[in-house]
């Protein structure tokens, strides 16, 4: 697959009489953070479950490089294992090392035997990140890995996986409700409505991107109109 991490042709999938996703095609190059915008029920999480393996198309294809893993709203951690235990769950002990290794990137140096009920949940979501890394993945699927933390520290979790992403360089696909979250992380930001893809655009603008940057807005905009959202327009100051 060269320099393509992910090439989907032709995908199609149904649930009983309702088609989520009717022909779609998409690439992802290595090393590039793609966004996926939508509205409740219209295949978002199908798409990464199909890339995950964890589900069988209806027709198309789907090639993805072989090392895939997955960071899920819920942290998923084994409340009987320590945190160590679960940064390298189902690997060989020899990986403890890069466990720890792993356990120090995502910021919790000193946690490796705590217990997950006594976690943050910015903790736990940082286990469930250092549990991806040590796999090494060529592919990091992140299905609204940030929608249940409190607002501050959504923005640090975002900080820390576009830190990590930029230095392990995985094609990432995330999954997520917030059009700030998208145009805040990825290069590139679609939106899926109707079973196919109403917008596909990369998004080329410096880093760390200002929310106030006007064309921020401008995109902010495009990407609500595509979701069915009208801005609500700015008051006007009353004149004196």
């Amino acid at each position: 697959m060269s320099d393509v991490a992910v090439r989907i042709a032709g995908l199609r999938k149904s649930f009983g009489p309702k088609t989520v996703l009717d022909g779609v095609d998409l690439e992802i190059r290595r090393g590039e953070f793609f966004a996926l915008l939508g509205p409740s029920g219209t295949g978002k999480t199908t798409l990464l479950r199909l890339l995950a393996g964890l589900q069988v198309a209806d027709g198309g294809t789907v090639l993805a490089a072989p090392r895939r893993t997955t960071v899920y709203q819920e942290p998923r951690l084994v409340r009987a294992r320590r945190v160590l235990p679960n940064v390298t769950l189902g690997l060989p002990r020899s990986s403890r090392e890069a466990g720890r290794r792993a356990l120090e990137e995502v910021g919790l140096a000193g946690h490796e035997r705590a217990w997950p009920a006594t976690l943050s949940g910015g903790e736990a979501q940082r286990v469930a990140l250092a549990r991806a890394l040590v796999r090494d993945p060529q592919v990091l699927l992140l299905d609204e890995p940030f929608a249940a933390l409190d607002a501050l520290t959504r923005l640090q979790m975002q900080d820390l996986v576009a830190e990590l992403c930029a230095r392990h360089r995985p094609a990432v696909v995330l999954v997520t409700h917030d059009v700030d979250e998208a145009l805040r992380l990825a290069d590139r930001v679609a939106v899926l409505r109707g079973g196919v893809f109403a917008a596909d655009k990369v998004i080329d603008l410096p880093r760390p991107r200002d929310r106030d940057d006007p064309a921020l807005v401008r995109l902010r905009r495009a990407f609500l109109s595509h979701l069915g959202v009208e801005p609500v327009p700015a008051p006007v100051s009353a004149s004196h």
